[in-house]
Order: structure tokens, then sequence, then C-alpha cells
């Protein structure tokens, strides 16, 4: 099992700090967002070599800082959106793999947790996450992808769920194993066949959390683990002069 790291593409909304730099390189709390990511993955007994990282824009920055990372790159990264980018690393995924976001932060423990967990089909979720919504005016909670469960069973995922029935917010953190993975990769081609739109979007722009919820309503099972808190989404500006208020635990 390999970790993926999705980063394709640029992060427009974080203005001039993308410009010469991809999203994943912008320092938090003074240090670039990767780091963060990598030492987590660290804490849960990956290594650097073990890690795939699927880029786009400002590729050879990423490749010049990071020689010791695996690479696969999404050349159209400007016209499809994450659901393509974690295919593009497709020939790694068949033995199970751990996927996440490069614009987050979270601590290893999550990360155990979703290794440990017993389930094909896991899913991380803050279950402290609106908090970091209070007084955020450029990333709304309407923008959250909340999750609903019932017990460890996630029922339903997707941005319009209302906040008071969401059981808690997808970091970006997944888990699958070889079988998961497999299940995964035939339900992208069933979807690839048949489907224009995927929820409320044209198929290459789809995102993870459209081809999960198109398999929960078919009844496959996902499962969530829980943090309370130890993560948040660096999107906007304003995200980042937030950052470190967050991290501790305010909002």
């Amino acid at each position: 099992m390999r970790p993926v790291l999705i980063g394709a593409g640029r992060g427009s909304r974080l203005e001039h700090r993308t410009e010469e730099i991809p999203k994943t390189l912008v320092p938090v709390m003074g240090r670039p967002m990767l780091e963060w990511i990598l030492e987590a993955l660290g804490e849960a007994g990956f290594a650097r070599r073990d890690v795939v990282f699927v880029c786009g824009y400002k590729s050879e920055v990423l490749r010049a800082r990071y020689p010791e990372l695996t690479y696969v790159e999404n050349r159209d990264w400007e016209n499809n959106n994450i659901l393509a980018s974690l295919m593009c690393a497709r020939e790694h995924l068949a033995g199970g793999f751990l996927s996440s976001y490069t614009d987050i932060l979270y601590r290893g423990a999550a990360v155990k947790a979703a290794l440990e967990a017993p389930w094909d089909k896991v899913l991380v979720c803050d279950t402290d996450w609106r908090r970091r919504y209070v007084r955020r005016k450029n990333h709304p909670e309407s923008d959250a992808e909340k999750l609903r469960a019932e017990g460890p069973r996630v029922v339903d995922i997707s941005r319009t769920i209302p906040s008071e029935d969401a059981s808690g917010e997808f970091i970006g953190v997944a888990r699958m194993s070889a079988p998961g993975a497999r299940e995964l990769c035939e339900a992208y081609d069933e979807a690839a066949a048949s489907c224009a739109t995927l929820g409320d979007r044209p198929f290459a722009k789809a995102y993870l959390i459209h081809l999960f919820q198109r398999m929960i309503e078919r009844g496959s099972a996902f499962h969530r683990v829980d943090t309370h808190g130890g993560y948040m989404e660096l999107d906007t500006l304003e995200d980042l002069e937030r950052a470190e208020t967050w991290w501790n635990g305010g909002s």
C-alpha cells in the first residue's frame, strides 16, 4: 500500500501565493503544506520514497525540491479535477492505497486510524469541523465535503447535506484495501462509460466524493474513522491567516 497525494491543480484562490510554486508548497506556520503531510504520513510508517504524487501545475518546481517522491503527471489538469487526477496514478492503486488532498494539514493519528480500520473503503471524518467555518467568509459551510453516517457506515457524502445533519467533514484522506481499490476503479470505468456528469459536475470535473456517493447509492459499503479536529484545509488567503488559530483548536 502506498500513499497517493493528489496535487495537480494551481490553487487559484491563493492568488499571488501560487504564481511561482504549486499550492502544496505554500508555507503554513513556517513550512510548506507538503512537509506537514509527509510528517503525518511518516508518523503512520510511510517513508518519503513510498509516496506517489500526482502533479500538474509547476510540476518542475515540485520535482526539484522533492526528488525522492514518485511522480505521475496529470497533463490535462486545467480541464479536469481530483477524481481524474487520482486515476492518473492507477498503476499504483491495485495493491491498495491511501489517498490525500495536498492543500490540507492533518495529524498522523488520523492516518493510523485509517490504516488500522478493518474495512475495505475508509474515509477520515472531522467531527469538530464546524468551528473552522465560524466567520470564515471565503469558504462557507456549503462548500464542505460533508458526510452522514449511521454508526461507522457512511450513508451519504455530499456538499449539499445540511450542516446540522452531517456527522462531520471528509478531510480528503481515504484508504482503500486491494479489493476496495479494485471496486473503485471498476466503478470509475462504469461511470466513465455511461455518465456525462457525476453529481452536479461534468464527468471530467468530478470530485472524489461524487464517485463515492454514486457507489454508496449502489450499495457499496464505505466506513468512517474520526478525528476531532487536528485537520484543516488551506484554500484561500483568509485560511492562511487563520491557520495557527485553527491548528491550536480555536475558531
